[in-house]
C-alpha cells in the first residue's frame, strides 16, 4: 500500500483512478512473486485506513534518521544544522465535504484549501518535516508541534511571520537556536536590564504587553544594511550572541539560504503537479498531500545519495531530472528493475544546469504575481524605569 500510494504521485495520469492503475502496474512487475494488489482505486482508499499513525510516524522517524546519514559533511552550512521553516496552502476540490471540513483561508471566492507548513533542509534542500491542517491553522502552530523533531544543535530560520513571544520562547527553552527576521510587527526594547557585556544597538529584549506576567526574552538583532537585492535594512532577531558563531556575515548568508524552501514548494506543486488535490474528501485530501510530501523526500534521498557520491553539492540537484528518471523507470519496467541500483546511479545524475544565463528567467509580465511590500523595520525604543523595574522583579523571583 505505500508503494501504491508512493508511485501515484509520479505517474503521469490526470485522474487519480489513472494514477492508481498506472502505479498498480508496476507493482506488479516490481513484485511478482507477492500477493496481487487491488483492483480500484476506491479499495485502495478504503484499505488505506488501516495505516495508522503510528506506523507513520515510525516511517518519518526512520526517513529522518536515513537524512542525516545521507547528508554526510552537508549536514552542517557555516557550520550550522541549519532548518528553513516556511507554510504554502495548496487547493482542494470544491466540493461539499472539504468546504464544510476546510473552509475558505484566502481571498473572497477563493475555495478550501488545506495548509502546508514543512521544515526545510537547508543543507540537503529536502523536507524534514512537515504539519497538514485546514488552511485557517497558523505557521507557528504547526512549527510548535514540530520542534520535538528537530536535532538539539539545530538553528531554525523563517521570515518575519515567526517572531511570537510564546514560540520563539518554547525554542529556547528546548536548547534550540533561531535566526528570523524581525519586521514592523515586533517591537522591541533596549536597555531594559544591565547586563554585562551588553553592546550597544545589539542586545534587545522581548517583552510584549500581554506577557509582563512572564520573564522578557534577551535577543540580539542584526542589522544588514540594504544593498541592490534589498530596497531597505534587514533586521534579523536571534538568540545566538556568540559572534564568531553567528557574524552579520553568517546570517546574512544563512537567510538568503532560506530562499530554497520557496524553491521546494515551487518543485512540490509545479514539478510533481500538487498545486491542487483532486481527493474529494477530507480525510483522503489529507492522506493524498502527505504521500505527495513522502514520495518528494524518497526521491530527493535517492538523488541527493548518488550527487554526493560524485562528490557534487547535493542544491544542485533537479526535481524535474529526477521524475524524469523515475517516470521512465514505471513506463519500461522490466529495463530497469532487472539491473539492481541502476535506478539510483541514473538519479545521481538529476542536477541543475551549470551553465551561465545570459538574461533572467523571469516572467516579463507576470500579471498574477505576488508584489508583497518589505516587511518594514521593529519598532525599537528604551526601557522605561517603571519597565526595567518590574523586570528586575520578576527575574528575581524566577
Amino acid at each position: 500500500m505505500v508503494f501504491e500510494a508512493l508511485l501515484m504521485v509520479f505517474a503521469e495520469g490526470k485522474s487519480l483512478d489513472d494514477r492508481f492503475l498506472h502505479a498498480r502496474d508496476c507493482l506488479l512487475e516490481m513484485f511478482p512473486s507477492r500477493r496481487r494488489p487491488g483492483k480500484t482505486y476506491p479499495g485502495f482508499i478504503k484499505a488505506q485506513r488501516w495505516i495508522c499513525p503510528a506506523m507513520v510516524d515510525a516511517m518519518m522517524a526512520q526517513l529522518r534518521e536515513q537524512h542525516q546519514n545521507v547528508a554526510g559533511k552537508h549536514w552542517e552550512r557555516f557550520g550550522w544544522a541549519a532548518f528553513a521553516c516556511d507554510g504554502s496552502r495548496v487547493e482542494v476540490p470544491r466540493t461539499a465535504k472539504n468546504q464544510e471540513a476546510f473552509g475558505c483561508a484566502g481571498k473572497n471566492k477563493t475555495g478550501p484549501q488545506l495548509s502546508l507548513t514543512t521544515l526545510y533542509h537547508m543543507g540537503t534542500g529536502l523536507p524534514w518535516d512537515w504539519r497538514i491542517g485546514a488552511g485557517t491553522e497558523a505557521e507557528r502552530t504547526h512549527l510548535r508541534a514540530m520542534l520535538a523533531t528537530l536535532p538539539e544543535e539545530a538553528l531554525i530560520v523563517a521570515d518575519a511571520g515567526f517572531t511570537g513571544y510564546d514560540l520563539l520562547n518554547e525554542i529556547v527553552a528546548g536548547g534550540r537556536s533561531f535566526l528570523i527576521r524581525a519586521g514592523a510587527n515586533v517591537a522591541v526594547l533596549t536597555k531594559l536590564m544591565a547586563v554585562d557585556l551588553e553592546q550597544e544597538g545589539e542586545t534587545v529584549w522581548l517583552w510584549p504587553q500581554g506577557k509582563r506576567e512572564l520573564a522578557p526574552l534577551k535577543l540580539r538583532l542584526i542589522r544588514i544594511p540594504k544593498s541592490s537585492s534589498s530596497v531597505e535594512d534587514m533586521y534579523l532577531l536571534t538568540n545566538v550572541f556568540d559572534h564568531e558563531k553567528m557574524s552579520s556575515e553568517i546570517a546574512y548568508r544563512l537567510y538568503r539560504m532560506r530562499w530554497g524552501v520557496e524553491l521546494f514548494y515551487r518543485g512540490l506543486k509545479q514539478t510533481l503537479d500538487q498545486h491542487k488535490l483532486r481527493s474529494d474528501a477530507p480525510e483522503q485530501a489529507r492522506w493524498e498531500l502527505h504521500w505527495a510530501m513522502m514520495a518528494y523526500l524518497l526521491l530527493g534521498l535517492m538523488t541527493v545519495e548518488g550527487i554526493i557520491g560524485r562528490d557534487r553539492d547535493p542544491l544542485s540537484m533537479s526535481v524535474a531530472c529526477a521524475l524524469r528518471i523515475v517516470r521512465q523507470a514505471m513506463n519500461e519496467p522490466r529495463r530497469y528493475w532487472r539491473y539492481r541500483g541502476n535506478l539510483r546511479v541514473l538519479l545521481g545524475t538529476a542536477r541543475k544546469d551549470e551553465y551561465s544565463r545570459k538574461s533572467s528567467k523571469k516572467s516579463r509580465n507576470w500579471p498574477h504575481k505576488k508584489k508583497e511590500s518589505p516587511p518594514g523595520a521593529p519598532k525599537i525604543r528604551e526601557a522605561t524605569f517603571d519597565e526595567s523595574a518590574l523586570a528586575r522583579k520578576i527575574c528575581a523571583a524566577a
